[in-house]
């Protein structure tokens, strides 16, 4: 009965979140046009959320670790709810944009507990199988946030958007606070690293600012001191009796190591597409966003279909083959985006889409079962929490170079029709960069090692 109770709650919040992420960008016109936001404060609507999300994905995968996984879940759900109601009240845009920030810590708060629930529930060879359930659940919320998020603010206006997740969050604590009986805490009376943790989010706050903010000086400047922290924080937890984030799982643990590198490059490398092919769409083809909306769905639409079944695969064959041939395919779809010109044939973009999302698919849930498999279940929260913050770099850093790219060429002026020739230029350079960046990431997701194999499985499974 957990195991479907669990099932049941990671599912529905793992619609929840990115629901929210993905619907949000179609609204923005409407509440930059309602409080009158400097382009400054438009960027900080999204950008606020994914800051923290990034910076406290680790910090609460450790408390969860310590203090219970069940715990930190339900309050990050209470946190997200009750921010989201408040967001729909919001008077202007800075009390908008704190109550963003506060929506991105109840965010990490799930996404930190999620995967770990369900690894600490199932046993190994069920594992694969249900990470490619709840993969397969986030990507529909993305699917369907842009088509049902550009409906409510038609109808009911951008505020509708924050209050239409609060009845699905009902069943998400019934289930949590009622139905679920276990908890989780395999780290329980080790000790917090506070100062570790302030270290890893500021040196983090640096790098996510720096990379939104390229290719401004001061973006260069903050990616570089926030690097520099990173560094720091790597020297004081390889020193910390208890710290935030065991190193040693980089040093020893190969497979873990190599996975969370092969994530970082694969949303590094990915998660600008659909930011790369919009403008291409609506200004270069010149399809209204509707029709851009309904063609760039191809993508995840084809990683919600295959990410169960692949998940489910990854529990009879070694997801280190299946993730490989992910990547693989990753590289050749972006190198062929990276050659589209203004007359490239409808269909084949589509198709390249929908391969790209096959390829997203045959790695994300057997790469994320080899994470979750090749750790000790006192670092289950640790590990799911790797997880998100690889994919919240990544998306930075992706977003960071498309954006670089493009004002290589165009610099500063808006995208219009006119520079056409400049913006395909920007558009082939990043798609370049890429799918370089893909092949990279092949190599490091063959070189894991396999997951059966690692000594830190464990026994009971």
């Amino acid at each position: 009965m957990d195991k479907r109770n669990a099932l049941l709650m990671s599912c529905l919040s793992a619609f929840f979140t990115p629901f929210m992420a993905s619907s949000i960008n179609v609204a923005l016109p409407s509440m930059s046009e309602e409080f009158t936001m400097t382009a400054l404060e438009y960027g900080w609507i999204a950008t606020s959320y994914l800051l923290t999300t990034a910076i406290f994905l680790v910090p609460f995968g450790r408390l969860a670790d310590i203090y219970g996984r069940k715990k930190i879940f339900l309050l990050g759900v209470w946190v997200f709810t009750f921010s989201s109601a408040f967001c729909a009240l919001a008077p202007s845009t800075v009390p908008l944009i704190f109550l963003r920030l506060v929506q991105g810590a109840g965010s990490a708060m799930m996404f930190s507990t999620m995967i770990a629930i369900l690894t600490s529930v199932y046993p190994l060879a069920e594992r694969g199988k249900v990470i490619g359930i709840n993969t397969a659940v986030v990507y529909i919320g993305l699917s369907v946030g842009p088509f049902l998020g550009g409906i409510l603010t038609g109808v009911f206006g951008w505020r509708s958007l924050f209050l239409v997740l609060l009845p699905l969050s009902i069943p998400i604590l019934y289930i949590g606070h009622i139905r679920l009986k276990g908890e989780w805490a395999e780290a329980k009376g080790e000790r917090f690293d506070k100062s570790g943790s302030a270290i890893y989010a500021f040196s983090l706050s640096g790098v996510v600012i720096g990379f939104s903010m390229l290719p401004d000086v001061g973006g260069i400047a903050l990616t570089l001191l926030g690097t520099l922290g990173i560094v720091l924080f790597i020297r004081w937890e390889l020193r910390s009796k208890s710290p935030v984030l065991d190193m040693q799982l980089f040093r020893r643990n190969r497979v873990f190591a190599l996975s969370n590198l092969a994530a970082l490059i694969n949303y590094g490398a990915t998660f600008a597409v659909g930011f790369l092919m919009s403008p291409y769409l609506q200004v270069v083809r010149g399809f209204d966003p509707w029709d851009a909306g309904l063609l760039l769905m191809a993508q995840p639409v084809v990683m919600a279909v295959f990410s169960p079944m692949t998940g489910r695969l990854s529990d009879r064959i070694e997801p280190r083959l299946l993730a490989t041939s992910g990547m693989a395919i990753l590289t050749v779809g972006l190198l062929l985006f990276a050659i589209i010109s203004p007359d490239t044939s409808l269909g084949l973009i589509v198709a390249n889409l929908a391969f790209i999302g096959f390829g997203f698919a045959l790695f994300s849930s057997p790469n994320t079962n080899a994470i979750m498999s090749s750790v000790e279940r006192r670092h289950y929260g640790i590990a799911s929490a790797s997880v998100g913050t690889m994919r919240s770099i990544g998306q930075v850093m992706s977003l960071g170079v498309a954006t670089l790219c493009i004002s290589l060429f165009i610099g500063g002026l808006q995208i219009t029709p006119v520079l056409d020739d400049e913006f395909m230029s920007g558009l082939q350079l990043a798609f370049s960069i890429f799918s370089v960046l893909c092949l990279i990431g092949t190599f490091a997701s063959l070189a894991r090692g396999n997951v059966r194999n690692n000594k830190l499985r464990e026994k009971s499974d």
